[in-house]
């Protein structure tokens, strides 16, 4: 298969040509608001809150 249509296969008339895909871009990381200062909470598996650890 050659992923062609065959010539007498067209589309319709009133159909518009598919604009372009655009480039994709590298993702910005974007800086926390509200979360914990310091390193991230999890150690371990565990969830560290004022000097207290916890598992879920």
């Amino acid at each position: 298969m050659t992923g062609k249509r065959p010539p007498h296969v067209q589309p319709p008339e009133y159909l518009s040509k598919s604009p372009p895909i655009p480039e994709p871009t590298a993702p910005v990381e974007a800086e926390e608001n509200g979360g914990p200062k310091g390193a991230e909470p999890t150690r371990y598996g565990d969830w560290e809150n004022h000097g207290r650890a916890w598992d879920f």
